[in-house]
């Protein structure tokens, strides 16, 4: 049962949404992925959405480029946790994205991660699921801790061979 639903408007997200389920994939959650526009299918869009809960789901991550209507359509018709992704487009590089999700109405929130931002969508679906997962809460500090050994270790061998070998490695 997927507990965290993508959604996307169009296939050509899914280079950019793939990193969402890599990240769910990473942590053991369960996800599927959905193709569904918003303007070319809004009724399909506003069923999945009413459907999602009863269905097992507790997050949706929707990405969405241009008008990106999607994660908004979608918070209207469900109380789960929507986290929008703009998606980047060749026109307004992502911009005409980013401000159609991150500008919706009152009452009706989309948590909106950076611009291609699928990954840390995902994150944040972890951290609102570890809320009352232990597991997951302690997979999430292992990563964390992973990410500040990485660092320690970039910057151990930057001190041992210097900067202009560093960026020759």
């Amino acid at each position: 049962m997927a507990l965290v639903g993508i959604i996307m408007g169009s296939d050509s997200d899914l280079g950019i949404m793939k990193d969402a389920g890599d990240i769910l994939q990473q942590f053991e959650v369960d996800y599927e992925y959905t193709v569904c526009s918003a303007h070319r299918l809004p009724g399909e869009t506003a069923e999945y959405a009413r459907e999602a809960a009863g269905r097992g789901m507790k997050i949706i991550i929707a990405g969405a480029g241009g008008a990106a209507h999607l994660p908004g359509v979608i918070a209207a018709y469900t109380i789960l946790p929507v986290i929008g992704v703009p998606v980047k487009t060749s026109t307004l590089s992502g911009v005409d994205s980013l401000y159609s999700i991150v500008q919706m109405p009152k009452g009706i929130p989309v948590a909106t991660v950076a611009i291609n931002g699928s990954a840390n969508a995902a994150l944040l679906a972890v951290e609102i699921l570890a809320l009352s997962d232990e597991r997951l809460q302690q997979r999430l500090l292992a990563y964390r801790q992973k990410m500040a050994d990485d660092v320690l270790k970039k910057d151990q061998k930057l001190k041992e061979i210097g900067a202009e070998a560093y960026l020759k490695s």
